[in-house]
C-alpha cells in the first residue's frame, strides 16, 4: 500500500529523529579533537560544493543569482568555520577561578532545523556545522520549492561528517516536505531544539510548538544617511548590499532615510553605482506587484530589476542594479514600506536627525523590530545616539546591511540565523551560533559559610504597661495580648510625641 505526501512525510521525520537520536547519543562522547575534526570536514565540502548547490539552488528557486548564492555557501563554510573552529563545546568550556565556577557544555539533543527558500543550501550547511560543533544531531525540514537543493547539501553535510569520523545518522532531510511533517517534527518529543529560518507564520508555529525555540523576524530595515556621511561610499555599499542575490537577506536595505542637504548628492552617487529612480508613473506600477492579498508578492522575491521591471510593465536601462522610488508615508496602504527581498528601494527625505529617528523607528514598527538599522556617518555621537534609540538588534554603520548584519562586513558573528530580541518575540539578540545550541551546567566551589541564624529579640513590657495588659485581658475583650500591647504603645507614643 503506498502511503499519501502526508502520512510518508510524517513517518520520514519520525524514522529519522529515532535515527538522529541514537546517533547523537554516541556523538556526546566524542572529544573536542574528533568534533572539531568532523567540523573541518564538513567545512571542506561546502566550500568545494559552494558553486554546484548555488546553481542548484538558482534552478530550482529561482530567486537570486548563482555568483551570489556561490558566496552565500562560502560565507557560510568558510568566514562561519573560522568564527568557531576554535570554541571550545566539549566538557569544561569556561573556569571562573575567582568565584570557583567551572562550566560544562552539555548538548541539547536533536535540533530540528527549518530551512527557507532563499537560502536553502547555505542555510543547510551552517546550521549543519554548528549543531555537530555543539555535538547535537540535526534534522532539516526545507521549503518545499527548495526541497532538492535543501537535501542535497544535507546529504553532502551528512556524509563528510560520516567520512571525518561521526557516528551515521546525525543529519536527516526530509526529502518530500509537507506542513504536516513539519509540525511532526517541531512538536516531536524527541525534538530538543528549534531553529526556525523562514516566514513569520512558520517562526510563529516554532515558538508555539512548547519547545525550546531560536527564530527570526522580518527585516524592513532603514538606513540613515547622515550629511557627515562618506556619500560615494555609502552609495557603493548599499547598493553592493542591496542588491546581492537580488536582496534576498533578510538584513538588506529597505528604505534610505536622507537629509534634505545631502538629498541631490546622494541620488547622484546611487544613480553611479547603478541605481534607477522610478518616475511618479513607474512607481505606481512597481507598488502594484509588490504586495499580494497583503503578503509579499513571492514572484518579486529575488528576482533582477529587469524581470521586476517587466512584471510592472515599464522600461528601464540595461545597465540597472537596483529601483528606486521616493516615498513620503508608511503603512500597509505604501507598498514601499514593507520588507522587500528583491532590489527595490524606498527613499525618504527629512530635515533633521530628529525626523530621521522617528521615521527609522517608524519604519522598524512596520514590520522590521528588532532586526537590523544600518547608518552612515563620521559624527560618533550621532552613530551612538541612533543606536541607542533604534530598536533593533544590530546596528551595522558604514557597511551595507546586508553584510554588516550577518557578520560578513562587522565584527559580529557569523551567522544565517539573526535573533530579533524581545523587540521582535524572540528569546535572543544574538546571531547565533554553537554556543546557543548547549546547555552550561555550573560545578561551583563553597566559598564562604553560611552565617548562623541570630534568635529575634523581643522588648519586654515595662512594670506600667504589664499593669494595663493585666486590666484588660481580665476585661475578656476579643483581643490577644500582642493586639492590647499594640495598642498601649501607639497611645503612649501619641501622648509624648
Amino acid at each position: 500500500m503506498t502511503l499519501d505526501a502526508d502520512l510518508y512525510s510524517i513517518q520520514e521525520v519520525r524514522t529519522y529523529l529515532a535515527q538522529a537520536k541514537e546517533a547523537q547519543a554516541k556523538l556526546a562522547s566524542y572529544t573536542q579533537e574528533q568534533i572539531d575534526a568532523i567540523v573541518a570536514a564538513m567545512s571542506k565540502a561546502g566550500v568545494e560544493a559552494a558553486e554546484r548547490l548555488a546553481a542548484m539552488a538558482v534552478e530550482e528557486t529561482g530567486f537570486g543569482n548563482i555568483p551570489d548564492k556561490r558566496m552565500k555557501n562560502l560565507f557560510a563554510s568558510q568566514d562561519v568555520y573560522a568564527w568557531i573552529k576554535d570554541q571550545k563545546t566539549v566538557g569544561i568550556v569556561g573556569k571562573d577561578e575567582e568565584n570557583k565556577v567551572w562550566e560544562v557544555a552539555q548538548p541539547f539533543g536533536v535540533v530540528a532545523g527549518i530551512v527557507p527558500s532563499t537560502n536553502p543550501t547555505s542555510t543547510v550547511i551552517f546550521k549543519s556545522m554548528i549543531a555537530l560543533k555543539a555535538r547535537n544531531a540535526i534534522v532539516f525540514s526545507p521549503h518545499p520549492s527548495a526541497a532538492k537543493c535543501t537535501l542535497e547539501a544535507a546529504q553532502l553535510m551528512a556524509k563528510a561528517a560520516v567520512q571525518a569520523g561521526a557516528p551515521e545518522g546525525l543529519i536527516h532531510c526530509v526529502s518530500k516536505p509537507t506542513l504536516p511533517a513539519t509540525n511532526e517534527l517541531i512538536k516531536h518529543k524527541l525534538t530538543n531544539v528549534i531553529l526556525a529560518t523562514g516566514g513569520s507564520a512558520m517562526v510563529r508555529a516554532a515558538y508555539s510548538s512548547g519547545k525550546p525555540a531560536y527564530g527570526v523576524g522580518p527585516g524592513n530595515v532603514p538606513v540613515y544617511i547622515h550629511h557627515s556621511a562618506d556619500l560615494a561610499a555609502a552609495a557603493k555599499r548599499i547598493v553592493r548590499s542591496k542588491t546581492f542575490d537580488y536582496g534576498t537577506i533578510c538584513a538588506s536595505e529597505q528604505a534610505l532615510v536622507i537629509e534634505e542637504t545631502i538629498k541631490h548628492q546622494m541620488i547622484a552617487a546611487l544613480k553611479r553605482e547603478g541605481a534607477y529612480f522610478l518616475d511618479e508613473h513607474e512607481k505606481e506600477r512597481v507598488a502594484a506587484i509588490i504586495m499580494v492579498n497583503g503578503s509579499l508578492n513571492a514572484k518579486i522575491v529575488g528576482r533582477s530589476p529587469h524581470v521586476i521591471a517587466q512584471m510592472a510593465g515599464i522600461s528601464i536601462p540595461a545597465d540597472t542594479r537596483v529601483l528606486i522610488a521616493e516615498e513620503s508615508c508608511v503603512g500597509k496602504a505604501y507598498p514601499l514600506s514593507v520588507e522587500k527581498l528583491a532590489p527595490i528601494l524606498a527613499l525618504y527625505t527629512v530635515q533633521d536627525g530628529t525626523e530621521a529617528f522617528a521615521r527609522c523607528r517608524e519604519l522598524l514598527e512596520h514590520g522590521g523590530l528588532g532586526h537590523t538599522a544600518g547608518i552612515h556617518a563620521t559624527d560618533e555621537n550621532v552613530i551612538a545616539s541612533y543606536g541607542q534609540a533604534m530598536p533593533a538588534s544590530r546596528i551595522p554603520v558604514n557597511t551595507g546591511t546586508t553584510f554588516g548584519g550577518i557578520g560578513a562586513t562587522t565584527g559580529i558573528q557569523p551567522s544565517f540565523t539573526l535573533g530579533c530580541g524581545s523587540f521582535g518575540g524572540n528569546i535572543t539578540s544574538d546571531n547565533i551560533g554553537p554556543k546557543h545550541l548547549f546547555n552550561i551546567k555550573r560545578i561551583a566551589f563553597g566559598v564562604r559559610e553560611m552565617p548562623e541564624s541570630q534568635p529575634v529579640q523581643t522588648q519586654a513590657a515595662s512594670p506600667a504597661e504589664e499593669a494595663v495588659l493585666q486590666a484588660v485581658s481580665s476585661m475578656n475583650v476579643g483581643l490577644s495580648r500582642d493586639e492590647i500591647k499594640n495598642i498601649i504603645k501607639s497611645v503612649l507614643t501619641e501622648m509624648t510625641s
